[in-house]
């Protein structure tokens, strides 16, 4: 369900636009486990952020662990039409682990955004306002915001023209993990 924003903003979508829909997985990925108890559906979502307009690029921002295990994933996200971008999960000394792809996903919207209409976000990290407040103002994009309502900074939910909040339809954009269900 896409909700209007009540700073008076009613972005028009029409088959000529062309979008860019920017993924940080790892946002989505807990926020639909802590929630919800399941993995999110990519393609779906994709689908319903594009609503009928040209896609341009869809990236999606990933973390690659040594084992690899992520693989299939990434190989799933490539026959969905989505790019990935990877980086490698660092384990530091005192055993803190980390692969923000904050900075990357930013400098990726701002790159593409001259051949851009929309933006959409697919992230509630509400360190992306900053991302949203310069392509809104300094290059005049729309930028639409699509994440779990619950888990979304406000100020994000303020500043974006649009949102789309994926627990109102979890049956669309959430996927039962099966190997949860077996234990």
């Amino acid at each position: 369900m896409t909700l209007t924003k009540p700073n008076n903003r009613h972005p028009i979508k029409h088959p000529d636009q062309r979008v860019g829909v920017f993924i940080d997985v790892q946002n989505m990925y807990y926020s639909a486990k802590n929630l919800h108890g399941k993995k999110v559906n990519f393609g779906n979502i994709v689908k319903e952020a594009v609503a009928g307009r040209r896609l341009i690029r869809a990236i999606a921002y990933v973390v690659s662990t040594e084992s690899k295990e992520e693989q299939p994933f990434f190989e799933a996200l490539y026959n969905l039409g989505i790019e990935t971008r990877e980086k490698d999960l660092k384990i530091y000394a005192s055993g803190v682990r980390k692969a923000d792809w904050d900075v990357g996903l930013a400098v990726d919207a701002i790159r593409l955004a001259p051949s851009l209409d929309a933006v959409v976000l697919v992230s509630g990290d509400g360190d992306y306002l900053p991302l949203v407040e310069y392509l809104q103002k300094s290059s005049g994009k729309v930028v639409e915001v699509a994440a779990f309502g619950e888990t979304t900074a406000r100020e994000l939910l303020e500043e974006a023209d649009s949102f789309l909040d994926l627990s109102g339809e979890q049956e669309k954009f959430l996927i039962t993990d099966k190997r949860r269900l077996m234990k």
